[in-house]
């Protein structure tokens, strides 16, 4: 880390060695990133209109409107003066809540090809809800079986999506 009585270098386009140490900076790239990414395969599919939107249209408009995010988030990264200074990772990172996050994303794959919507939420929600130093067992089993209900009533009865909330091997239960 740098002090701020440090000269500012500069790189030659007008910009401050600093701002590439900065997390907003790399965040607003990854955006960007992923914005063109489904702003440029989206239109694979058909578009269609406003009225009558295609598979591709969702993508396309999201993408663009990533892209938009992207770049507001790295111009903020420009525009902090010099002596704020960041690294990209955090001094104390915290891995054990980054593998819950990640195993999370995991059991939502696996519970939900073959446990059903409930069992996949509440797996998810559990799991995440425990990379938290300050959770309990109790809090995350409840703060699951909340977003749990209220995930079956939206998905499965208001939005009436086809997927199975429970189901063991190939019968299935909702």
């Amino acid at each position: 880390m740098s002090s701020s009585n440090e000269p500012v270098r500069s790189s030659g386009f007008g910009l401050s060695l600093r701002v590439f140490r900065k997390r907003d900076f790399y965040a607003g790239l990854l955006m960007i990133g992923f914005g063109l990414l489904m702003a440029i395969h989206g239109p694979s599919y058909s578009l269609g209109t406003l009225m009558h939107m295609g598979p591709g249209f969702l993508p396309t408009a999201l993408g663009v409107i990533l892209v938009g995010l992207g770049i507001a988030i790295s111009l903020t990264a420009v525009g902090v003066p010099a002596g704020e200074d960041e690294d990209i990772l955090p001094a104390h990172p915290q891995w054990f809540a980054w593998a819950c996050i990640l195993a999370s994303l995991l059991l939502f794959i696996v519970f939900g090809m073959y446990g059903g919507l409930a069992p996949a939420t509440f797996a998810c929600v559990f799991v995440a809800a425990l990379g938290d130093h300050k959770a309990t067992w109790l809090g995350g089993i409840v703060l699951a079986a909340i977003i749990t209900v209220f995930g079956v009533l939206l998905f499965h009865f208001v939005l009436q999506i086809p997927m199975p909330v429970l189901k063991f091997f190939e019968w299935s239960i909702l």
